[in-house]
């Protein structure tokens, strides 16, 4: 067992050594060096941790070296075999400390680098540390623990015997030491010494790897927000097998792969472990990394009240340590999860929230260096500013400073987050395609650099715009289309789950199933963890499904509650809009169009000056169909002709569709206070309109909405004397109520 040493970097100190000799032309030397760098330095791939002959083959045999006719491979496997006994592995050792120089020292004008001469190394450089640390692990090895080296060096040789049986025609099964020269394998010596060389693969991993593979890991776990691949569990698996040290890392890894399992009792106890750890060498320097750890576990769990109580014990622990990083870290965290979950943080908590605000986490963030932390402030800043209804230019400023962090600091990882946000912004402008567009940009560029997190929320989120536009079909195959390995985190399958949930549950609302949609609604319901905008969702659908019901006490009494929890929590005042024109509209359906007009008249007022279009625009309709109960058809029609095009433009089918049937309305009403040949060309435009409200019905499978567009179209028809057109609207009203 060794902590550094391994057969493959005896490999990699053979190409050094090669290089060292100049033994490499000039077009061999950066293909060469950059793999031997590769797996020297950390590497940024899990395939770069386990070194085998095979990879160096691949990247040396077609490689031409300074021998006519020889390729770099070909060198390195004489090399490998000049090693041929536990001498020769020990003067190797010793060998290549000839080979480093001090740069700064007498010798300083030898370490200039002449082609075909011999070139040292310095002291400082990449190289050169590999060099000097290699033969300095060589000399701390214990007897016994090097001829474990020697031995998985033999083995891990083995495979090229064949190569090196032709260029050696003299090499045999026993070359691979010269002190069993003239020996058999049957000999007594030989199977005192050699007799289970097959199983010495001690040292085919060392320590050094294993901990380089779990901070390799750690480091895509926490960017990334997934869990260890099964290829990457399975050699890690292989790795701990081969009697290597475990590192005290290992338990992290295993916590943060329970956690993303949602496997809540093996994440705590595997972090208990990992800090028992920790504790014992580092004393209490790591103690507020146990409790961020521990508050941030106990929150995605639900256990907010744990969680409140653990964090603030990390902010006063942090303070105490003066850990600038973690105490920034802690505020910007509490502060989101305040934002998010409002009720469950005391009155203290809250009122420290309101008055260490965002301007002093920027400012912490900026002086203590921690760029992707103060992108995150300046994308919290917008997203605030949003949920107020407040400005959209000073929004749009915040999304610039943070893409300006982005950009010059190379924070991939918050890439994703600031292209939803803008997605979200464009959507509340009303410019649906846009919104669309940003989701499919960041899908395209930035998915594999971002969280998986955000990878399914741009997904879902473009989901949901198609499924808008009435392609419930289409949306549903895109979210099918994920990732399998993206599911395998427990809180991105929840979030993924209930997003099919809901776009399923919207379908059978449109559609009149219902018995599916009370079945679905219960499902989603029953879910313990779900993520706020989600909840919100649900609860929007089941008062829906209560008006379509016709139970408007029941839906009343769910919308009165809904809003008073939006004012509690402060909420978006997005959605509180939306609870408003709901409102309205129940309202007006219940015959109390004054109450309802004073409260879509608010609502208005509210949405255009927080430029929240597609609120505004169902603000209008509903104003709309009011002034059509009042009989102000003419008002009506106005209203609702100006901002058509711009409702065109937020691709929203339903709203499309309910636009149309009110213009027809209105146009229908108008045309009962004319006369004559006025009378018939109003009736005539208003057939037009019913055509387009049937056609937007049709893409969202609204089929008892189309009946009540077809039936007034029959009813028309039959007063304008058009026999035909009404029989064949007669027809498609049965078909249409036969299959709702």
């Amino acid at each position: 067992m060794s902590r550094y040493l391994t057969p493959g970097k005896i490999a990699l100190l053979c190409l050094v050594e090669l290089y060292a000799e100049s033994r490499f032309p000039n077009q061999s030397v950066l293909p060469v060096l950059s793999f031997v760098l590769k797996h020297i330095v950390s590497p940024k791939e899990s395939s770069g941790f386990i070194l085998t002959l095979d990879q160096i083959q691949q990247a040396t045999i077609h490689q031409p070296s300074a021998v006519v006719g020889r390729t770099i491979f070909d060198l390195l496997l004489r090399k490998l075999w000049d090693i041929n006994s536990f001498d020769a592995l020990h003067s190797f050792f010793t060998k290549l400390e000839t080979f480093l120089v001090d740069a700064d020292g007498a010798n300083k004008s030898t370490a200039v680098r002449v082609h075909g001469e011999r070139s040292p190394l310095s002291r400082t450089s990449v190289l050169g540390c590999f060099v000097r640390r290699a033969a300095l692990e060589h000399v701390r090895l214990a007897f016994t623990n090097a001829v474990t080296l020697w031995k998985s060096f033999v083995v891990y040789r083995e495979p090229t015997l064949p190569l090196w049986k032709k260029r050696n025609l003299g090499a045999g099964p026993l070359s691979f030491d010269i002190n069993l020269k003239g020996l058999s394998l049957e000999d007594e010596l030989f199977n005192h010494v050699y007799g289970r060389l097959k199983d010495s693969k001690d040292c085919l991993v060392s320590t050094d790897d294993v901990e380089r593979l779990l901070e390799f890991q750690v480091d895509a776990m926490q960017r990334m927000g997934t869990r260890i691949p099964g290829e990457v569990q399975q050699q890690l698996r292989q790795m701990l097998d081969t009697n290597v040290t475990i590192p005290s890392l290992s338990h992290y890894v295993e916590f943060l792969n329970s956690w993303r399992a949602g496997d809540y009792a093996g994440a705590f106890d595997n972090l208990h472990r990992y800090f028992d750890y920790t504790m014992q060498n580092r004393d209490r320097t790591f103690y507020q990394y146990a409790l961020l750890n521990l508050a941030i576990l106990q929150a995605d769990f639900g256990c907010y009240r744990e969680s409140v109580l653990a964090m603030q014990e990390t902010i006063n622990t942090a303070r105490e340590n003066k850990d600038m990083a973690c105490l920034n870290f802690s505020l910007s965290w509490f502060y989101h999860f305040h934002k998010a979950h409002p009720q469950d943080c005391p009155e203290v908590i809250s009122s420290r929230m309101e008055r260490e605000s965002l301007q002093f986490l920027k400012a912490k963030a900026k002086e203590a260096g921690m760029h992707h932390l103060q992108s995150m402030a300046h994308l919290s800043e917008a997203k605030q500013l949003l949920v107020g209804g407040e400005s959209i230019p000073a929004a749009f400023e915040s999304i610039l400073r943070s893409s300006h962090l982005n950009v010059t600091k190379s924070i991939h990882n918050a890439m994703g987050s600031q292209i939803l946000l803008q997605s979200a912004i464009w959507g509340r402008l009303g410019v649906s395609y846009l919104s669309w567009m940003n989701c499919e940009l960041f899908l395209a560029k930035y998915k594999h650099q971002s969280p998986v997190e955000d990878v399914v929320k741009a997904l879902c989120r473009g989901a949901y715009i198609i499924s808008m536009r009435g392609r419930f079909d289409e949306s549903l195959e895109r979210l099918e289309q994920v990732d399998q390995e993206s599911l395998r985190t427990l809180k991105v399958y929840q979030y993924w789950a209930t997003y099919i949930g809901l776009l399923k549950l919207r379908r059978s609302i449109h559609r009149g199933d219902i018995a599916a949609a009370d079945m679905l609604l219960e499902q989603l319901a029953a879910s313990p963890l779900v993520e706020p905008d989600c909840a919100l969702e649900i609860a929007m659908a089941r008062i829906d499904l209560q008006m379509r019901r016709g139970n408007f006490s029941a839906a009343l009494a769910g919308i009165t509650n809904l809003a008073d929890e939006l004012v509690r929590d402060k909420a978006d005042i997005y959605h509180r809009i939306r609870l408003m024109n709901l409102k309205a509209q129940l309202l007006a359906k219940c015959g109390r169009a004054p109450k309802a007009l004073s409260l879509s008249i608010r609502a208005a007022a509210i949405a255009w000056r927080s430029r929240l279009l597609p609120m505004l625009f169902q603000s209008f309709c509903v104003i709309s169909n009011i002034l059509i109960q009042l009989s102000e058809f003419e008002t009506a029609y106005d209203l609702m002709d100006r901002i058509m095009p711009q409702v065109l433009e937020c691709e929203d089918a339903l709203m499309n569709a309910q636009c149309f049937s009110v213009l027809a309305d209105s146009l229908v009403g108008s045309a009962g206070q004319k006369e004559g040949e006025k009378r018939r060309e109003e009736l005539h435009r208003g057939l037009e309109f019913i055509d387009r409200a049937s056609t937007e019905y049709a893409r969202i499978g609204d089929t008892k909405s189309r009946a009540v567009m077809t039936a007034q179209k029959a009813r028309i028809m039959d007063y304008l004397g058009d026999k035909s057109v009404r029989d064949d609207a007669v027809k498609m009203y049965v078909q249409l109520k036969r299959a709702g």
